[in-house]
């Protein structure tokens, strides 16, 4: 019976948003690294991956925020 009380206090408490904003926070330092490092590679780099220094540069300029939802997993 208390098993059960138990659970049911737990499934009421709302997520911890601290935790939910420090992982956000995490993946988009990741992302602002890996625009910054694309922007740093030389153009036979880009050539390799298909990208040109345009692309490249157009990219790394985007802000943290404005990632595709599934590099956010």
């Amino acid at each position: 019976m208390l098993t059960l009380t138990l659970q049911r206090a737990s499934r009421a408490r709302p997520a911890r948003p601290a935790l939910s904003l420090l992982s956000r926070f995490i993946q988009a330092r990741a992302v602002t690294r890996q625009r910054k490092a694309l922007a740093e590679l030389d153009d036979t780099l880009l050539a390799d991956i298909g990208l040109s220094r345009f692309d490249a540069l157009k990219e790394s300029a985007r802000p943290a925020w404005d990632a595709p939802q599934h590099w956010m997993k």
